[in-house]
């Protein structure tokens, strides 16, 4: 896990956030990485818009240490007109047109290109005119987007920014987003449950589950950290054992299993064993990581002759 870095953009130390009886955070300790595309993922409640609101300085957390850029963001002013968080179900007054949101985004953010947020506007169909309450879910959606894009800010956050938005509208929210982060590199942190939509931009992964940090790595090294095996199930049974067995299923004397490993020899292993060895999209390693109980590990080694699933 990164705790440090002379390239972070956010580090955070030790974080714990409670909510009365709830803790949101546990003790998580992390870094955004300057000038990168880093994907936040966990399922629904794993405190991804908790930590996202603390990096953005809407909230202290009730230990621990928030700075980006080097600075607290909370109530800072300084820091924050560097950081944009686009929300998940943004809200604007009921009055404000499209035009009226990008006037203000304007006045908010130093390094606002106007020239890109027309070009936006236009990519997206949006009415400058049209109040935003009267937009559909997926058009408001789209004037997050812009703002997000067109506010050029050195910390971008985007919380499930594209609710609504059909496949043509997300894949052109993504050529633009990495278009126009070629040539103006900027840190952006992308929390979203499309996982394998998002998976071709990611440098970086963080996943997290019930307040605590799961995985913590750069894209590159993640992919050469876990395969699908499949094949005999005493075989491949034999090969978790050696390894992180993440989640198998079985159908008789086959088998299939998503498994940590720590070198590259590992595969070869397999192969040699007889086994079928795949790579493990990005996706099926964060469920499989999300719904694995460590206390659960000896039943997925039982041995059964029934179909079965275990994750």
């Amino acid at each position: 896990m990164t705790t440090g870095s002379t390239t972070a953009a956010v580090t955070l130390q030790d974080i714990t956030m409670r909510f009365r009886e709830h803790t949101a955070l546990d003790g998580i300790t992390t870094t955004f990485e300057k000038d990168a595309i880093t994907g936040l993922l966990g399922r629904n409640g794993a405190g991804k818009t908790t930590l996202m609101q603390l990096v953005a300085g809407h909230r202290v957390p009730t230990s621990g240490s928030v700075r980006v850029f080097g600075g607290n963001p909370y109530e800072h002013d300084v820091v924050l007109r560097d950081i944009c968080f686009i929300k998940e179900g943004q809200r604007y007054p009921d009055h404000f047109r499209v035009r009226d949101a990008l006037s203000v985004a304007s006045m908010l953010f130093p390094g606002w290109d106007a020239d890109l947020a027309a070009s936006l506007l236009r990519d997206f169909d949006l009415p400058a005119k049209r109040t935003i309450k009267k937009l559909s879910r997926g058009m408001t959606s789209a004037v997050g987007i812009v703002i997000g894009l067109a506010s050029r800010a050195p910390l971008t956050v985007f919380d499930e920014p594209y609710l609504g938005l059909d496949a043509v509208a997300r894949q052109l929210f993504y050529d633009r987003l990495i278009a126009d982060y070629a040539e103006n590199p900027r840190t952006v942190v992308l929390s979203t449950h499309l996982i394998e939509e998002i998976a071709p931009l990611l440098e970086r992964v963080l996943l997290i589950d019930r307040g605590r940090v799961l995985l913590d790595a750069d894209s590159e090294s993640l992919r050469d950290s876990a395969v699908t095996v499949s094949g005999p199930r005493d075989k491949v049974l034999e090969f978790a054992r050696q390894h992180e067995l993440l989640h198998t299923e079985a159908l008789g004397g086959h088998a299939r299993a998503v498994v940590r490993i720590r070198e590259a020899a590992a595969r070869r292993a397999a192969a040699g064993s007889g086994l079928a060895v795949e790579p493990t999209p990005l996706q099926q390693l964060v469920v499989a990581m999300s719904l694995q109980d460590p206390a659960d590990r000896a039943l997925h080694l039982a041995p059964s002759t029934d179909l079965e699933e275990v994750s």
